[in-house]
Order: structure tokens, then sequence, then C-alpha cells
């Protein structure tokens, strides 16, 4: 790591926004109440295991640059078993993801630029 790059703590990190998730619940208990439920049933195992899901939900993270994902979900994926290869297999997917999704946007941005063009030289 360069001396220019910070690290960050992931559990000092989840630790503070859980402290402010708490200030949620209780200004907004029915909707974290129906968030945590959410979540819970989402990740609860059936026919993907809950190890498959944390997994996925990190990948989700990874490609959402959401840091305060990687620090709950890598947490969950530690406690779950999962071990170094998958955790960085799952990575090759999300960087594949990450970058997959921006070029079908780059390709629709082509024909929404087309379309507008089209349109205003109509005028």
């Amino acid at each position: 790591m360069s001396a220019a790059m910070t690290a960050t703590d992931y559990k000092a990190l989840t630790t503070a926004i859980s402290a402010n998730v708490r200030q949620l619940k209780e200004s907004l208990p029915d909707v974290m109440a129906s968030f945590n439920a959410l979540g819970k049933a989402a990740l609860a195992p059936g026919a993907i295991d809950a190890k498959t899901k944390e997994l996925i939900a990190l990948a989700i993270g990874v490609a959402a640059r959401c840091d305060g994902c990687l620090g709950y979900h890598t947490q969950a994926l530690a406690r779950l078993g999962a071990t170094r290869e998958e955790v960085h297999e799952m990575l090759g997917v999300a960087v594949y993801m990450g970058g997959g999704p921006s070029l079908m946007y780059a390709a629709n941005t082509v024909a929404a630029f087309d379309e507008a063009l089209a349109k205003s030289q109509a005028r």
C-alpha cells in the first residue's frame, strides 16, 4: 500500500455505521424493522445456502462501491467459514459485473444520444 493510500478499518467503520443506524431505529422504527426483516428473509438459507447469499451480497457491495457493505458482509462470510479462494473468485465476478453494466449503459447511451440528436435535427 502506498503512503498516499489509507487503509480502512472495516470493524471501526461498521461499528460507527451501527451507531448511526441505531438512531434511525429510534426515529424510523417501522422502516428499520421492515428493512431488517427483509434482510433476514433474503439471507435465510433456502435453495441457496447462507454463505452463497452473503457472497452475492458482497459482490453487489463491491460493484456498488459500498464500504459499509464490505465491512458487514466480509464479517458475515468469515463467520460462515468462507475461504479466501471463494471470496477472491467472487471478486472476479464482481469486477466483471461492475464493468459489464457500464458497457450495457454505454450502448444504451449511444442509442439515446442518436435518438435525441435525430429529434433535434428534425426541428
